[in-house]
Formats: structure tokens, sequence, C-alpha cells
């Protein structure tokens, strides 16, 4: 199955941000935004959803820190008790610079794999996309073309209003 797709260079962020607004409020869909470097204000425009990542970061810290404190209480309490000088067994202050520790590697692992997973990053995956300059120092625009009434003039226009430096149609093929 292959689909049409309308894309438009720019060469400021401040065009793509507001060319990608308006292409929204026509009804359009956005594939996605090329851009060399972090654009402010750009995924509002999109209409992306906040991202789940941090969500996912807590879980897998606390499972980090649950994991290692029961393991740390179970091997000093129970498994091998030795009662030094006194001390409690499960002596949990004992505890937390380790547990921080694991925490933190488990967040930050987790985040990575859970990341790598989610947008679908792996070794010897080709480019989903190869535009002309796209994230050297142009933003690329690209809008899916739907159906038969995608207006080809009219959308050209609108981009143009937004000083759209090239324009051009591609048929691809769907993954």
């Amino acid at each position: 199955m292959s689909r049409r797709l309308f894309i438009a260079h720019f060469e400021d962020e401040r065009d793509i941000v507001e060319a990608t607004k308006a292409v929204r409020a026509e009804g359009h869909e956005i594939r996605d935004v090329y851009t060399p470097f972090a654009v402010h204000g750009l995924d509002k425009a999109m209409g992306l959803k906040p991202s789940r990542l941090p969500l996912v970061c807590l879980i897998f810290g606390l499972l980090g820190a649950t994991a290692k404190l029961w393991f740390q209480v179970w091997t000093s309490a129970f498994n091998w008790p030795v009662n030094i000088g006194g001390k409690p067994l499960a002596s949990i202050p004992a505890f937390v610079p380790v547990t921080f520790e694991i925490t933190v590697l488990f967040a930050g692992l987790g985040t990575v794999g859970a990341f790598l997973l989610i947008s679908r990053l792996r070794p010897g995956r080709k480019p989903a996309a190869s535009y002309e300059r796209a994230t050297n120092d142009r933003f690329v625009l690209v809008i899916v073309e739907r159906d038969a009434a995608f207006d080809l003039e009219r959308t050209t226009a609108l981009c143009r209003r937004f000083h759209c430096v090239r324009v051009e149609e591609r048929l691809e093929e769907e993954p």
C-alpha cells in the first residue's frame, strides 16, 4: 500500500510552527515535522499528546527501589543473619545509599528501553524518511494526502504564506 505525501521546506523555526498550526487548522493530517534542533511550541502546534515516559521512569524507579530494599532486608535479616555489635539485622537507614543508586539505575535503563521500544528504534533500521537538508539547516513539514479532495494548490498557497522555500509531492510505501 502506498500513500501520497505533501512536503514543504522552511528556513525559519517561527515559520514552521505557524505553518504547522495553519495546516492543522485546515484539517490536514500531519505525518511529521523534521527540524535540525528542538523547536519550542512545535509539539502543541502538531497536537501531540504529552509523553508517558515520566510515568515509565517512576514505575521503573519504584520497582528498582522495592526490589533492592526487599533483597537487602531478606539477605541481612533472614537468609544470612549476622549480629555484629548488637546492631539490628534489618537496618533500613544503612540501605538508603545503595537503594538510591539502584533506583536511579532502574529508572534510567527502563526509560531508555521503553523509549527504544515505543519509537521502534533498533540496530540496522532504515530511516523512515530522507528529505534533503531536513535536519541540517531546513525545517520540513510532511502532510498526508488522504483522499482525492486534497487541494494541492490551496495547500501550497497556505505554506507559501509562511515563507515556504520548496514544496514537493512524494509517493511513499507504508510500513
